[in-house]
This record gives C-alpha cells, sequence and structure tokens, in this order.
C-alpha cells in the first residue's frame, strides 16, 4: 500500500497528536466516522463535530487516511467516503468474520417468503449497521434503512434485538453512552423509551419498532448469538404499517426465529469445524461446507 508510509508519518507528527498512539485512535476513529456516511459521504464538519477534534487535525488525519486509500473524497461534492482499500480488507476479514455469508440464504427466504425487506445487521461498537437488505415483492416498500446504514443501537428493529440481547450493566453503558445522539439526531426516542422497548422485548421475544424512525415504516427483529452466546447479529423485517398488524407481527417474528435458528446452527457447525479443523482442508473449504447442509429451525 503505497500510502501506508504517508500515513505512517503522519500519524507521528507531534503536531497531531501527544503520542503515536494517540494519533493512531485518532485516525481510525475518523475512519469509523467516515463510515457511518454509507452512500451518502460524510462531510468535514460532520467529522469535526462528532470527533471533538479541531478542523485542522481533522483534515490532516483525512489526507492521511485518502494517501493509505483507506478514505476516498469525492471531487464535486467534497464529501469523504469509505476508500477501495477498505474493501479489499473487508474481503480478507470475511474469511473470518463471514456472518453475511452465513446469513445470505436466510435474508433471501425471508424476503421470499414474507414479501417484504429482510436486513441483517451487526453490531459495531455502540451502533448497528446494516450489513445486506433483501428486497421483498411487496409494491410497496420502506427505504428506512439502506445497506452501510447506521444507527445507535436500540434505534430500529435489527438494532433494537441487539440492544435487548446485551447485559443489563452494558445495556446502561450504551444507554449512557448514545444518549447525546438520541437527542440530536432521534427525537422519537428517549432513554425512557429504549430501557420500556428493551423490557417488552425480552418479554415477547422480538423486538418491535412501530415508526419510531420513520413514521410508516415499521419492523420486527431477532437478535443472532454465536455459539458461547455472544452477540453476532440480528435478522429483521421491515414494511409498511398497515402490513405490520398485531396478528402478522406473531407471524413474522416466528418466521424470523426460524431463520435465526438456521444462521446459529450455520455457526456452530462453523465454530466446530474451527476449533478442530482438518488439516488436509483449507479455512475458506470449512466456511463453506457450513453451507452446505440445511440446519433444521
Amino acid at each position: 500500500m503505497d500510502g501506508g508510509s504517508d500515513l505512517a508519518a503522519e500519524l507521528k507528527d507531534g503536531a497531531l497528536a501527544g503520542s503515536g498512539a494517540q494519533a493512531v485512535e485518532r485516525a481510525l476513529r475518523l475512519l469509523s466516522l467516515v463510515g457511518r456516511g454509507a452512500d451518502r459521504g460524510t462531510t468535514l464538519g460532520e467529522v469535526v463535530a462528532d470527533s471533538g477534534l479541531n478542523k485542522p487535525t481533522a483534515r490532516r488525519l483525512l489526507m492521511a487516511l485518502i494517501r493509505a486509500r483507506l478514505v476516498e473524497q469525492d471531487e464535486v461534492s467534497r464529501r469523504y467516503f469509505l476508500g477501495g482499500e477498505l474493501y479489499v480488507l473487508g474481503q480478507l476479514a470475511s474469511r473470518r468474520h463471514g456472518l453475511l455469508d452465513m446469513a445470505g440464504e436466510s435474508l433471501r427466504r425471508l424476503s421470499a417468503v414474507s414479501a417484504d425487506t429482510s436486513f441483517l445487521s451487526m453490531r459495531r461498537d455502540d451502533y448497528a449497521v446494516c450489513l445486506q437488505r433483501e428486497e421483498g415483492t411487496h409494491p410497496v416498500r420502506t427505504h428506512a434503512l439502506l445497506a452501510g446504514d447506521q444507527h445507535p443501537l436500540g434505534v430500529g428493529a435489527g438494532s433494537l434485538a441487539m440492544l435487548s440481547a446485551l447485559p443489563d450493566a452494558e445495556v446502561e453503558a450504551v444507554l449512557e453512552r448514545i444518549e447525546p445522539a438520541l437527542g440530536a439526531r432521534y427525537p422519537a426516542y428517549s432513554l425512557a423509551l429504549l430501557r420500556a422497548d428493551v423490557a417488552r422485548t425480552r418479554t415477547s421475544g422480538f423486538a418491535l419498532n412501530p415508526g419510531h424512525v420513520v413514521a410508516s415504516s415499521w419492523g420486527i427483529g431477532r437478535a443472532i448469538r454465536f455459539p458461547d452466546g455472544r452477540l453476532a447479529g440480528a435478522l429483521s423485517i421491515a414494511a409498511i404499517d398497515s402490513r405490520l398488524r398485531p396478528e402478522r407481527q406473531v407471524e413474522l417474528a416466528a418466521l424470523i426465529g426460524e431463520e435465526v435458528a438456521r444462521v446459529e446452527a450455520r455457526l456452530a457447525r462453523l465454530f466446530a469445524a474451527q476449533a478442530s479443523p482438518d488439516p488436509n482442508v483449507r479455512p475458506v473449504e470449512r466456511a463453506r461446507a457450513t453451507r452446505g447442509s440445511p440446519a433444521r429451525a
């Protein structure tokens, strides 16, 4: 990576930070902020506001990330986007962290059976990021969530399912950290509402978003767990409010539950294969093998 030496030199610049480690942390923080912009991009002003850095420092770090091809800047809009090098790194990482690969079949089945749009999400710090959106066949669709979009944990059905799957102490820690973002960008939400939503999700077994993000867009979600019980992500379905009456909520929650069980079974087989691998089988082939036989719901 030709820009790597430039990035390293920039991060060592004492004018940017008191130590190289601190500069690295700041650069990675900016990379994460740019990623939240997804397809719409992120402005320098947004990066400065969210990072707490002054404008010259944020700009210099972004330029270093651009030289390393980790960030790109649109020549017309001047917005920042994730760079092509991250796609390459992501492909390499997917061999080990292949949640999307494990859940792709389930997403297609959810949208085919429900005729509505389904989503796969995962946790990223205090946020939920949409990894994949699978369109259904119903002519009226919701566009409240696109691949790459990020919301604070608890905002949206899949996001709420993930927040509700965390231990109580961690839920409270997350809520404390996201409170400023809720007040600034999500007026329909409050900590009291999210606490009530978490309690309701745990009681019913599924998360429900009754149009809190976009009034006409409702959603239902359930969390996915790794074999050791840790949170892996969430599957969810979104539709216009008229298609998510109480009786259908139960029906779709059960459908999502079946697919969550399938994904968790695939993850269990993958983890078991990695724990005692056949030395004659490469890791990618082991991952493919876990997708070969369908799991019972």
